[in-house]
């Protein structure tokens, strides 16, 4: 059977698949939610509205800074989705068993890295005074519980995924209070929250079970790219992701379930549609997950082309995400110090006990949202020979093991 799916995916449309399995439409769709990641995470440290409000509060926020924050929605479940993905791949060339153990031993991996060199980028903090469950924490979670969910079958591990999705909102309103074992097996599994342990803050901002029905759900979505041909492929994307759009349009507008945040009218029309918009990320609501997922199918769906000058450069960051991530973190604030140096603060300031929003030595500190921008862009283009080279280091060395971590 594995010899089977392997000759089909070597038969499969040359316009989406490469060497080593490879789909050029996911690098391509993965490197692009990576590049808008930064813009998010720059935002934090640059502009002044980090300082003072949240850009989603629609009391205080404006058009730009709203669409600047929201367009990053999408970037944390498209890239727990495609890692589930690319799981389903490594399966078709090593096996349920081999890939079993790799993904149990990267999630464990993801989630030291996680409270360790990723919290020390955040804050620069010797001390780890907080560290911060995140997007790692839960993609490496999600590892651990895929590496058992895959010797299911695979019409389990999608329904298992569905059921995940659509019914964790159920749980809403269970809420486990104060600072024990069990609000905090809680909190990580289901209801975002803060815990402090003498001199250490700990602050869930990732509970996993949501997270853990995208990734099953993108590893299902694997098997279209061994089972059917680029047309079928394609127009089974495109109903999905239509599907989803419009799931979440009749969910949101009945307003009844799916999202623990209600929309509501307005004083203008643009704020009306921001408020139907913004739906929940922590966790990931049903109707977060189809706003974001439903679009990013239907982009896989019309990207399955050859690629140009411009598209061939974004697959480059989807090739490494991690080593990306991790580098852009440690860019991002040090760019921060610097700019904090010299614009009247001390570069100290930027050694953080919280979130920069939080420190009042901060309080004043920051840029116009032009100047995020341009830093973006500058971050995303200094970081883009790093993760050429590391990329063409990765396909000569193929044979380091440790190169599958990173």
């Amino acid at each position: 059977m594995l010899l089977q799916i392997k000759s089909k995916m070597q038969n499969a449309s040359t316009d989406s698949l490469q060497t080593g399995y490879r789909i050029q439409s996911i690098d391509l769709l993965r490197g692009l939610v990576m590049i808008i990641m930064a813009l998010d995470h720059t935002r934090d440290y640059f502009h002044w509205s980090a300082m003072l409000f949240d850009p989603l509060d629609l009391e205080k926020t404006s058009i730009p800074i709203f669409l600047t924050r929201w367009i990053t929605h999408y970037c944390a479940p498209v890239f727990v989705f495609l890692a589930g993905t690319s799981a389903f791949f490594i399966g078709v060339r090593k096996g349920k068993k081999e890939l079993s153990a790799f993904l149990l031993k990267r999630g464990l991996w993801l989630i030291v890295l996680e409270i360790t060199v990723i919290s020390f980028g955040w804050f620069f903090n010797i001390h780890f005074t907080l560290i911060v469950l995140q997007t790692i924490w839960a993609l490496g979670f999600g590892m651990i519980a895929l590496s058992a969910l895959i010797h299911l079958p695979k019409r389990l591990i999608l329904i298992t995924a569905i059921a995940i999705i659509f019914g964790h909102n159920l749980l809403d309103l269970v809420h486990v209070a104060g600072q024990n074992a069990p609000a905090l097996g809680w909190s990580l599994l289901h209801d975002p929250n803060g815990f402090v342990f003498s001199s250490l803050t700990l602050i869930v901002g990732y509970p996993v079970l949501s997270w853990i029905g995208v990734m099953a759900a993108g590893y299902c979505l694997g098997e279209l790219y061994v089972r059917y041909s680029h047309e079928k492929r394609k127009k089974i994307l495109l109903y999905l992701g239509l599907s989803a759009i419009f799931i979440f349009i009749l969910l949101r507008f009945i307003n009844i379930y799916g999202d623990s945040k209600p929309w509501s009218a307005q004083h203008t029309s643009a704020f009306t549609f921001f408020s139907f918009v913004n739906t929940t990320k922590y966790p990931p609501s049903l109707l977060y997950i189809l706003m974001t997922l439903g679009p990013a199918l239907i982009f896989l769906a019309l990207a399955e082309k050859p690629l140009n000058r411009f598209t061939r450069i974004i697959t480059v960051y989807g090739r490494v995400p991690l080593f990306y991530y991790v580098l852009h973190i440690y860019f991002i604030h040090l760019l921060a110090m610097l700019a904090a140096q010299l614009t009247g603060y001390n570069w100290s300031n930027m050694i953080l006990h919280s979130f920069p929003g939080n420190i009042p030595s901060l309080r004043h500190y920051g840029f116009h949202l032009w100047f995020v921008y341009v830093v973006w862009i500058i971050i995303v283009v200094a970081l883009y020979p790093l993760c050429k080279w590391y990329n063409k280091y990765k396909i000569v060395h193929k044979e380091k093991w440790w190169l599958s971590y990173l």
